[in-house]
């Protein structure tokens, strides 16, 4: 018997098959082969078609099914994972009444600015964590002021995920997890935020039912059947956005641990068990998928916009053809600090993290006569690592205590320099698991079905891939940090 899990991505759809007796992995399929296209009507706008998700979701299904020669009888169940922040619309008909509003998209950063204000700012950070910002509740709102004609038809709003299992199930079910990532979540009241819809001017009645993240959250229904080839009758158990669901596949659920990644931006997730915040500004926090009222645990996820993508920019545009493992090779044969060269990553859109300074990226410090292509990539290797050091001590400004940090099986991670940097800077270790969203989602669905004690137990057939130590002579590293942080005080200062 298997659990399949889904990860509704904004470039592609990624679904996994686990075994329902150990949670080890039958087979991983990805659809399409390509990325999917991302709409942007006017500058700083990114719209997806919600179905174009859910006709990728059922070939995916199709594909693991004719693939592994399985029955889908023997499917068990369903998690689901996917991109956080979106907006989905739907009317009684229950069909999509514009294209997604999704979450790299700004058109609603004014509107929530504006609605923080309504609102209060003490309130929304005491209740919400968060100010509204430019997520969920603030393009309903946008949809609202600009185009009413549509916001009269809606019966439902929903995430991403939410859509997908209202395809597979026929209803509208959302998660406390899900209204906390749309800033509609009120932690002291433990329910949605309705003087906040109230503020806003949007009926609550077009918030979908809310059920727990790990739960029965609907049942795959005839059509849903039809169109998937999952069999009818299914529970869907289990739901939660990409960066909660990256943690739990980590199995990173308890205070003070961290999930970290790496990819064209960076992530850093915390769990702590602080409903409150200083931090807001910089730093979000949610609800995370154990998150209860009597023990509750918040993610506080703080976002690098450029890591990966300046690592990425310097390989296709300053190297003759050599691959990420040449250049690590190349970097680890200057010493810490770079002799000096320092390059500050901050070249793709407003940081959150630095109050939304959008300056672009800084490097400083070349010398013609000293500096060569294997110091450039270790000051990119180091500025990347020491933004997320940076991050990590915003972080514990609110309240957060570094137990371990986790990382998937990404470029970077895998870059024993950039990861023993980190690991050194913060006196923790790093493990590398590999892992997917999909697998993550599938071995959720299981536990919250009982078939697992824990998730923990869940995600035990996940071997460690490597572990990155602290270096026991760690001075050098607290100097160029010490150096590269005066650097970063003046970019923000000016």
């Amino acid at each position: 018997m298997y659990w399949i899990g889904f990860d509704i991505g904004s470039s592609s759809i990624k679904a996994a098959l686990i075994n329902a007796d150990d949670g080890s992995v039958r087979d991983i399929a990805q659809q399409p082969r390509q990325e999917m296209p991302i709409d942007s009507p006017n500058r700083g706008w990114a719209e997806q078609d919600p179905d174009l998700w859910w006709k990728y979701v059922c070939a995916a299904i199709h594909e693991l099914i004719s693939k592994n020669n399985i029955v889908k009888t023997d499917i068990k169940g369903i998690g689901i994972s996917y991109q956080m922040h979106g907006l989905v619309t739907v009317g009684k008909d229950l069909q999509p009444l514009r294209p997604s509003i999704i979450w790299c998209d700004s058109r609603a950063v004014e509107t929530g600015e504006q609605l923080f204000q309504k609102a209060g700012k003490t309130k929304c950070v005491e209740h919400l964590l968060n100010a509204p910002g430019n997520f969920t509740l603030s393009k309903l709102k946008w949809v609202k002021d600009n185009e009413p004609g549509i916001y009269g038809k809606i019966h439902k709003f929903m995430l991403p995920g939410d859509y997908i299992a209202l395809k597979l199930s026929g209803e509208c079910v959302t998660t406390p997890s899900g209204l906390s990532e749309g800033i509609l979540w009120d932690f002291k009241e433990n329910a949605p935020a309705t003087w906040l819809l109230e503020e806003a001017g949007i009926d609550p009645s077009l918030v979908s039912e809310v059920r727990p993240s790990f739960s029965e959250q609907g049942f795959v229904g005839k059509q849903g059947a039809a169109e998937s080839g999952l069999p009818e009758g299914i529970p869907i158990m289990y739901r939660a956005g990409d960066q909660p669901n990256n943690a739990l596949s980590l199995n990173v659920m308890e205070p003070g641990q961290i999930a970290a990644t790496g990819g064209t931006s960076g992530v850093v997730y915390a769990i702590s068990d602080l409903e409150h915040t200083k931090e807001h500004t910089r730093i979000n926090s949610f609800a995370h998928t154990n998150h209860s009222i009597n023990d509750p645990r918040i993610g506080k996820l703080l976002c690098i916009n450029g890591t990966g993508i300046q690592y990425s920019w310097i390989k296709n545009e300053l190297t003759k053809g050599l691959s990420y493992d040449n250049m690590n090779q190349q970097a680890e044969s200057i010493p810490v600090g770079s002799e000096g060269l320092q390059i500050l990553p901050f070249g793709n859109g407003a940081e959150r993290m630095l109050e939304n300074c959008n300056k672009g990226s800084r490097v400083l410090n070349l010398n013609f006569n000293v500096h060569k292509a294997p110091h450039l990539f270790r000051a990119a290797l180091e500025g990347i690592a020491f933004s997320f050091v940076y991050g990590m001590e915003i972080l514990q400004n609110d309240g957060v205590e570094i137990t371990s940090i986790k990382a998937g099986n990404d470029n970077l991670f895998r870059a024993e320099l950039f990861s023993q940097t980190i690991a050194t800077l913060t006196n923790s270790k790093i493990d590398i698991v590999q892992t997917t969203g999909a697998v993550g989602a599938a071995r959720a669905a299981a536990f919250a079905h009982g078939d697992f004690a824990s998730i923990g137990e869940a995600t035990a057939s996940d071997a460690i891939q490597m572990t990155h130590e602290p270096v026991a002579s760690s001075d050098a590293y607290h100097e160029a940090y010490q150096t590269w942080k005066k650097e970063l005080k003046k970019y923000i200062d000016n």
